[in-house]
């Protein structure tokens, strides 16, 4: 996600009322709080990579804006989003920090709007990328060492995170394409719209802000896009788990 300030003072009033919410229920359940701290690293690498792709994209188009900004880097600390990464932690989907671009500055032949579609689909794309592979790491200890897997605590640990990062990487990839700002997905329509449709999302942005923030606390959004992300986790699961031999 990139380009689009929150109004951050409504999202951290929202924050602090779903954190109250669900701190009792980890707290008083020390299995569910040890599936939290798992879900950290997962986290932790889903966000880094995502925004570093934005930046990474926006940089080989010509624009240097994210690199004098120290966006090119993958320390998780400059793409960190105090409120996308509780989120994520929390319900699976979230954001990062969003890379700050500046289209003009683009030199390669392409038009701005099909530059700021690249630049958002690379965060998307690297999340399927990692979990792909970190499925295929996941596939490959279980097919050749099925007992560090399976017959240590630390092997279980292991795959537990492994498991927590596909799934971690596969919730953000697909939330941040829902079609609306400011997530990925409303760059990548947009440049798909005539010019009229365009300008048309262009004014009604804050709308569709705002209908995104309803969706995200009414718990639509996550019933909207569970499906899907279940449906990818479980065919690149498939999939891979076929060719290790594990189905």
């Amino acid at each position: 996600m990139f380009g689009f300030t929150f109004d951050r003072r409504m999202l951290y009033v929202i924050m602090a009322i779903l954190i109250i919410m669900m701190l009792g229920r980890y707290l008083s359940n020390p299995a569910e709080l040890l599936n939290l701290l798992l879900t950290v690293p997962g986290v932790l690498i889903a966000i880094t990579f995502h925004e570093y792709a934005h930046a990474f994209a926006a940089d080989k188009l010509g624009d240097d804006t994210p690199r004098r900004q120290g966006r090119l880097t993958l320390n998780p600390f400059a793409h960190l989003d105090p409120i996308g990464s509780i989120m994520l932690l929390f319900a699976g989907f979230g954001w990062g920090k969003p890379v700050e671009v500046s289209p003009r500055n683009y030199t390669r032949k392409i038009s701005m709007s099909a530059g700021d579609a690249i630049v958002s689909i690379a965060g998307p794309a690297m999340n399927i990328i990692l979990a792909i592979l970190f499925t295929i790491i996941y596939c490959a200890i279980l097919r050749f060492a099925p007992m560090f897997a399976i017959g240590s605590q630390i092997g279980i640990i292991t795959m537990t995170i492994i498991e927590m990062t596909i799934a971690i990487n596969i919730g953000l990839g697909i939330f941040n394409l829902i079609p609306l700002p400011p997530l990925d997905g409303s760059k990548v329509l947009r440049h798909f719209l005539p010019y009229n449709a365009q300008a048309w999302m262009d004014q009604y942005q804050y709308v569709f802000y705002m209908i995104f923030v309803i969706l995200w606390i009414s718990g639509l959004a996550g019933d909207i896009i569970s499906p899907i992300i279940n449906a990818v986790y479980s065919g690149i699961t498939s999939l891979i788990g076929g060719m290790f031999g594990l189905l």
